[in-house]
């Protein structure tokens, strides 16, 4: 057995409840309580002891919606999140151009015009001005679109001809040429015309982030990637590979995309099969795009661009077949919607086929809402993932895409959870920071980080509320509630430990904790000293 000891041990059964220490065996929780009386019920037992040194503990941090090998790669290419205006991202491009081997794809992640003065997408011609010979993909930070090169083009075999796919737009100028710019699903076209991954890459890419992730506290993450790395049994090959329970230790709870079910049951495999640190999920759909590429599927127009309600990924009747394929395998799914046409095109299909096996379906987003959508989803056995930071990275310039009447009911997690609807906190990385301390502090503050303005205030959540999302949320999520997100008897000795307690810092003061420790089944897999 193992004591952890000396510092206050936040439990998050109700808001307050601490203990003093908590005991430990292969992995579980024995028991919790004063420090002194389960020194003296198990010191016959107890072969090692962890000193706290002050530090807080809470439950172990679970991410509950997020791409762990996109992760990985964010932090192996070139990252563009931080440039300020398209001339740094083109400066970016040449001087990553000089290192690599003739021909070699210039790959970059996370550019974001809406954080630029000058907010303007980079025409093809700029990227080709940076190089003709090396095939250039960068990814948009909401991964709903991205910029390509006429090399990439033309290895893509992508031309005036090329028509928008089902979900998707090639956006093309007066002329009717392709400016290199690629929303949702026409994405594929350039994406199938680069290299295969190999296993080794995504080895290495999910040990990078998985490691990553330990140093910011994190336990446990809900992903999505088997459908976009070379098939689903190569991914999944890399997550049994990297995280093999003795080195590694982690718990990736991976969603199924509908394209690789079949792939699944070609594995002998299906819902919530695999081990403690990797299993399979619910059946991942996506219903519409993104709000920054104007994508996201609206009842309404967007306030800034008449005639435009978004994109719609799937016909009805394609989502409903899709739901019916899962529910085939008693599967529940996990559908992105973003907007409230989305949001209620999914809402109507798990009304009219509910999962008759008691495990929820997930809404990813669910950022745009109205009233009647809210009380039809308090009926439904749903939860919402829902990402804190978005507040943050899309305010103030989401006031101009949806207008302040829509917004009354858009991004409001207060009213949510008010209304018994239960939500899970993820960051939706590497769209957005990994950090959740980032995600509790946008929760409870709700400060945009372009204008350090706070908005909708009265849907800020109390720092109980927003821990409790990366915690219970993400434990109930996938139908653990029982055995993860509190620390309890029986419950699984998981714990993230920092160096102050959060429930006394003012709320700007919240990503400045520090992880000191994270613990993955009874063992540190992270110790800053």
């Amino acid at each position: 057995m193992e004591l952890w000891y000396g510092g206050k041990i936040y439990t998050m059964k109700n808001e307050g409840d601490w203990v003093e220490a908590v005991v430990t065996k292969q992995g579980t929780i024995i028991s919790t309580g004063c420090t002194q009386d389960l020194y003296a019920a198990y010191k016959k037992s107890i072969k090692v002891e962890h000193d706290l040194k002050g530090a807080v503990m809470y439950p172990g941090f679970t991410d509950s919606h997020l791409h762990i090998i996109g992760h990985g790669e964010r932090l192996m290419r070139l990252d563009l999140s931080f440039l300020k205006s398209a001339e740094e991202v083109l400066q970016a491009l040449r001087q990553h151009a000089e290192q690599l081997m003739p021909g070699e794809w210039i790959i970059g992640d996370g550019w974001n015009e809406n954080q630029w003065e000058d907010k303007r997408v980079i025409h093809r011609k700029e990227l080709d001005q940076v190089s003709s010979e090396h095939p250039m993909m960068l990814t948009r930070v909401c991964r709903h679109a991205l910029l390509a090169n006429s090399k990439a083009m033309e290895l893509a075999e992508v031309t005036k001809a090329t028509e928008d796919p089902q979900g998707g737009v090639v956006v093309k100028d007066e002329e009717g040429q392709p400016t290199g710019y690629f929303l949702d699903q026409a994405q594929e076209l350039i994406k199938q015309a680069m290299p295969e991954v190999t296993p080794e890459y995504l080895s290495h890419a999910t040990e990078l982030a998985v490691r990553d992730m330990h140093a910011f506290g994190l336990v446990g993450g809900h992903s999505e990637d088997l459908n976009y790395y070379g098939g689903f049994k190569k991914t999944l090959n890399a997550y049994d590979k990297v995280i093999d329970g003795e080195k590694i230790k982690f718990r990736a709870h991976l969603l199924v995309h509908h394209e690789v079910v079949e792939a699944m049951d070609k594995e002998g495999l299906g819902f919530k099969k695999g081990n403690d640190f990797v299993e399979l999920g619910a059946m991942k759909v996506f219903a519409d795009g993104a709000l920054g590429g104007r994508t996201a599927w609206l009842s309404e127009d967007y306030a800034d661009d008449p005639g435009n309600k978004g994109v719609a990924i799937h016909s009805t009747e394609e989502l409903k077949n899709l739901l019916l394929k899962a529910r085939e395998r008693d599967m529940p799914v996990a559908v992105h919607a973003i907007g409230d046409a989305a949001a209620e095109a999914v809402i109507d299909m798990i009304e009219a086929h509910p999962l008759k096996t008691g495990e929820r379906d997930r809404l990813i987003h669910a950022q745009i809402l109205n009233p009647a959508l809210i009380q039809r989803l308090q009926k439904l056995n749903i939860i919402l993932d829902i990402q804190p930071t978005f507040v943050s990275s899309d305010f103030p310039w989401v006031i101009d895409r949806l207008g302040h009447i829509r917004l009354k009911t858009s991004y409001s997690w207060k009213t949510l959870l008010d209304a018994g609807v239960v939500c899970a906190g993820g960051s939706d990385a590497p769209i957005e920071e990994i950090n959740p301390l980032l995600g509790i502090r946008a929760a409870v503050d709700r400060r945009s980080s372009y204008d350090n303005e706070s908005y909708q205030t009265e849907e800020r959540l109390s720092v109980y509320e927003a821990i409790a999302l990366y915690t219970t949320g993400s434990a109930y999520a996938i139908g653990k509630e029982d055995s993860q997100g509190i620390i309890s008897e029986g419950y699984k000795a998981d714990f993230t430990v920092l160096d102050r307690d959060l429930f006394q810092l003012k709320p700007y003061e919240l990503a400045e904790a520090t992880v000191t420790m994270t613990i993955v089944d009874g063992e540190i897999m992270y110790q800053r000293f």
